[in-house]
């Protein structure tokens, strides 16, 4: 089982999940092991004049792609232990 855990840690590490908020201003790509990969910003999503808004979209695509992750993540795991709750497992 330890094995099969270790083997699935490392396919999550090769599989991500997108986020792509304000229209799609801003996308968060993260992996299965929680990482973000990728941070893509259209040119028309930077004004100078607005930065909070920016940055605002940043936080909230960044932390629903890590919510993607986390399913993802659990999703993989539950295949492996079924029903069984595992301590520090998600």
């Amino acid at each position: 089982m330890q094995k099969r855990m270790l083997e699935i840690r490392e396919e999550l590490a090769n599989q991500t999940v997108e986020a792509t908020v304000g229209g799609g201003m801003v996308t968060a790509v993260v992996n299965g092991q929680q990482e973000l990969v990728s941070l893509r910003i259209i040119p028309e999503a930077v004004d100078p004049d607005d930065t909070e808004m920016l940055e605002d979209l940043v936080v909230y695509a960044v932390n629903q792609a890590l919510q993607e992750s986390q399913e993802l993540m659990s999703d993989e795991m539950s295949k492996l232990t079924g029903s069984f709750k595992i301590p520090g497992l998600p």
